[in-house]
């Protein structure tokens, strides 16, 4: 049978391989190349019959398997330079294998991505929960595990991921010390210890990871700013307090479709009439989609980057009012991209802290990430919502005028 499924995995690179250069070593020891066109080049040796079977019946799922147990190895480049080609050709080509498997994960979407408090709190801990090191060996010195914002191309990322949380801040209008803000998924702090810290903000910070919990708190500990900002264990939906502000970074994702209605309500419900709240996702251009099955069994189960489209009608039944939305393109590619590169320099330190299998896994996500944002379909969005509309200026005026003053106040204080 093995001949059958190599046939089968053939016609499919036949099919996807319009554009570039790729190459397979099959078990047996002979090879065929695809392409041959101008673009990204890059090869694989398939070292076992089980590996060839596997990717011809589920190749979205057994690509990254077949990568992190070495039955599938690069030929002279990186697992990078493979999801390149392959992602780079899969936006012209509809593989009806994939495309079978993408819409029966959307018609399960009612289970796949129910996220309840239980299974929400157990998602969280299967990537929030690994060993903290881990991400201060790949990430910015704040730990910001969302999206930078890179004003220029040759900014660190650092200032980037700084920048990132002052056009948030701008975005949410902190005119005056002391206003209440909810941060929703708050991470290990970062956002919540700057709001507080340059703009005077009193902040809640909530999250269902005990290692970020533990981290944020001894963060605000060391920064004396524990009169200032608070870090819980909760729940969005357990959330019944009325605040100034709502942000939310890089949470909206793990909410799941079936719950966007619930979520913007609770948002609704928890700000105060005069309030404004600002939502920062990663979003996709060409419409409701699925999760890859790689991803979401691996990096992130239950997790989903929605359209605009499925994000706008929950917000409108909400009864909130969108007032600004703005698109973030190659922001989170190059966010990626650094965040690779660091991974790669400490990769002994993070193999010694997991293994080499860990590694690959991580590798594989990093790498699929960024190509997702830079040849694909994905992207950030930020939403600005409001319940009354004159809780904002007419004019964006007052967003640049707030960045402008943060910047000159660093500068002054360094």
């Amino acid at each position: 049978m093995i001949w059958l499924y190599r046939k089968l995995l053939d016609r499919c690179l036949v099919t996807l391989v319009r554009r570039g250069s790729f190459l397979v070593l099959w078990p047996d020891g002979s090879r065929s190349e695809y392409g041959g066109t101008p673009g990204f080049k890059a090869g694989i040796h398939l070292k076992t019959d089980e590996a060839v079977k596997r990717l011809a019946l589920n190749p979205s799922l057994a690509l990254g398997e077949s990568y992190m147990d070495e039955s599938l190895t690069p030929v002279d480049c990186t697992i990078h330079d493979v999801l390149s080609v392959l992602m780079d050709n899969q936006n012209d080509v509809s593989l009806p294998i994939i495309a079978i498997a993408a819409k029966t994960a959307r018609l399960l979407r009612p289970v796949l991505q129910a996220n309840d408090a239980i299974r929400s709190k157990s998602n969280v801990a299967h990537h929030y929960d690994l060993n903290g090191r881990l991400y201060s060996l790949f990430l910015d010195r704040d730990r910001q595990y969302s999206c930078a914002y890179f004003e220029s191309d040759d900014v660190s990322l650092d200032d980037a991921q700084l920048a990132k949380k002052r056009h948030i801040a701008a975005k949410l209008k902190l005119d005056r010390p002391g206003l209440e803000v909810l941060d929703i998924g708050c991470g290990w702090g970062g956002m919540a210890l700057t709001l507080a810290k340059e703009f005077g903000a009193k902040v809640t910070g909530i999250t269902l990871s005990e290692e970020q919990l533990a981290a944020a708190r001894a963060r605000a500990d060391q920064e004396g700013l524990s009169g200032r900002v608070s870090f819980e264990l909760v729940d969005y939906r357990a959330m019944h307090r009325q605040f100034d502000r709502i942000v939310s970074v890089g949470m909206f994702e793990h909410v799941g479709a079936p719950n966007y209605t619930t979520f913007f309500k609770t948002v609704k419900s928890c700000l105060k009439p005069d309030g404004v709240a600002l939502i920062h996702s990663i979003g996709r251009f060409d419409g409701p989609g699925a999760t890859n099955p790689w991803i979401a069994k691996y990096i992130f189960p239950g997790g989903y980057s929605p359209s605009l489209s499925e994000v706008l009608g929950p917000v409108e039944k909400s009864g909130l009012k969108t007032t600004d939305i703005e698109i973030l393109r190659l922001h989170y590619a190059k966010t990626l991209a650094h965040w690779r590169r660091r991974f790669a320099a400490n990769r002994d330190a993070i193999a010694s802290l997991y293994d080499e299998r860990f590694c690959r896994m991580f590798e594989f996500y990093l790498s699929g990430s960024e190509l997702a944002f830079r040849v694909s379909d994905h992207m950030n969005f930020q939403i600005q919502l409001v319940r009354q509309q004159e809780a904002l200026p007419l004019t964006r005026d007052y967003i640049f005028e707030a960045e402008r003053n943060a910047s000159q106040f660093a500068s002054a204080s360094e």
